[in-house]
Formats: C-alpha cells, structure tokens, sequence
C-alpha cells in the first residue's frame, strides 16, 4: 500500500537532477576556488622554478582536494541553514529545502567530501592539508555556524575562509611564504566584500526575512554601497605591491580597479541601489576571473 511516506520518499529520487547536486555543493563557489587555488599552486611553481609536468600528481591531488573541501563546505552550509533556507527567495529551492536531497544525505555527502579532500591535501604537503583543516573550521564553524547569524561584521569574517585557496595551493609546492603568496590571500580578502555586499543589498529583503544580520540589513543600503567602494579603494593599491607578477599584470589590474570605481561611483549617482548592485556583483565576477586568469599567462614571461 501507498503510504505519504513513501509518495514523499518516491518523490525525492525521481525527481533528483543535475541541477539539485550542482546547487547542494554550490558548484559555482567551488569553482571559483578551485581556480584561486590552481592559481597559487602555479605561481609557486613560477617562483620556486618547480617544473609543472614533473609534479602532475601534486597539482592533481591540489586540484581534486580543494574542489572536495569547497564542495564538501557547500553540502555543511546546505544542512546547518535548513531553517532559515526555506525563508528565503534565493534559496527556497535547493534541494535540501524541497526535499530532493534529505538532510542525512548532504550530512554524509558533507563528512565524505570533506575527509577525502583532506587526505588529498596532505598527500601534496602537510602545510596544504593543515591550511585546508583551517579553512574548513573557519567557514564551517567560525562563519556558518555563529558570525554568518550574528554579527554585522559576518561577511568580513568569512573572507578569511575565502582566501584561504591560493595559500593552500601555494602550500603544495613550498612550504615558505613568501610575498606574491600574501598578496593572493589579500587578493581575495579584499575582493569578497565588495562582491558579497553586492549580493547582499540585490537580496535585502531575502536576509532581513531570514534574520541574517548582514550589513545593508543592519545598517542600511547607503552603508553598504559605500562598503563597497571601499573594498574596492582597497584593492586598488594592491597591484602596486605585486611588481613580481609582472609590470603587465600590474597595468591590467590597476585598470580594472580603476573602471571598477568608475562604473561603482557613476551608478551611485544615478542607478537606483538595486540596479546598481547588480552592475557591482557582474563586474566582481569577471574582474577575479580575469585577474586569476591574467596572472597564471603572464607570469611565465616575468
């Protein structure tokens, strides 16, 4: 006989797609990081002269075991946020909220993940492993589970985790840190805010619902757009401390911070916040992706 439970259990596996295991480990963030962290790994080999063919299995385990910890982060940030997923637009749908996934499976999914990512890390080097373990505690528990609930500063706080990529990549290849490794980490230290408050003035209302004291929630719109402009005052004097990844690289930089103030202080005249927002939030995308992208093609030239 038929039973809810079971109409409800039928439901959830027939209707699994692509779409719900892509968005259950965030498929778009463990991209971008796992590009931030072949990005480490090769400028290291660059400025260490560690031959890249000679150390295919390194850059292997590298890339597999930072997509597993970010994938592995993403299925924890689906499980711990269940009671306040559901209470927003942006993410009513993801499948640990429909039911697709249940909150069992993404917890396994989430200890597997994560496990195996870290064997992986510590294959390239013990320093790897012990900043992935870093970055794991300070997303998963540092930022999930208490700032990203509680404090204004919460974004902030998460960029720590966010930057960790490029030091974890770096780490596989040496174990000494040296300048252009800072510069990665301050890099996207810097960037995440300004790409985050983006997001987070486009979906005000979604995290004012949920209770999420983000910082154009708290303080206000106007705060946060001007939040904005100064992350991105800040990643503009970057390039001037990054001679090592090449004067074209330099230029190519301090160009794009320049459009970026540009179009931030244009818009903020005459945009409306969400408009302008959304102008801020596309233009972070391709500006990391261009940087991460230049850096790796000029850097064998430096």
């Amino acid at each position: 006989m038929m039973t809810e439970k079971t109409l409800d259990t039928n439901k959830t596996t027939a209707k699994l797609t692509i779409k719900d295991l892509t968005g259950l480990v965030k498929m778009g963030i463990v991209d971008s990081n796992t590009i931030a962290a072949f990005a480490g790994l090769w400028l290291a080999m660059h400025f260490t002269n560690t031959p890249f063919l000679e150390n295919i299995t390194t850059v292997i385990f590298l890339v597999v075991g930072v997509a597993a910890i970010i994938a592995g982060a993403g299925c924890w940030n689906n499980y711990f946020d269940r009671d306040i997923d559901g209470l927003m637009e942006r993410t009513k749908d993801r499948p640990t909220i429909t039911g697709r996934i249940t909150p069992k499976t993404t917890l396994v999914a989430f200890i597997v993940l994560t496990i195996l990512g870290e064997i992986l890390l510590f294959m390239t080097t013990p320093l790897a492993g012990i900043f992935g373990l870093i970055g794991v505690f300070l997303y998963n528990v540092v930022y999930t589970m208490w700032a990203k609930r509680k404090l204004v500063s919460n974004t902030i706080i998460g960029s720590f985790s966010g930057a960790m990529p490029p030091l974890i990549g770096w780490f596989a290849i040496t174990p000494t840190i040296q300048q252009p490794a800072i510069m990665l980490f301050l890099l996207m230290f810097c960037w995440q805010p300004a790409h985050f408050y983006a997001i987070a003035i486009r979906r005000k209302d979604d995290y004012a619902a949920a209770g999420i004291p983000m910082l154009p929630v708290v303080k206000g719109v106007e705060r946060g757009r001007k939040s904005i402009l100064l992350w991105v005052g800040f990643l503009t004097v970057l390039p001037f401390f990054m001679f090592d990844f090449g004067i074209v690289y330099v230029i190519l930089a301090t160009v794009l911070n320049v459009i970026w103030i540009v179009l931030g202080l244009r818009g903020y005249k005459t945009a409306e916040p969400y408009k302008w927002a959304t102008l801020m939030f596309i233009y972070s995308l391709n500006y990391l992706v261009i940087l991460f992208v230049a850096m790796m093609i000029i850097a064998p030239f430096v």
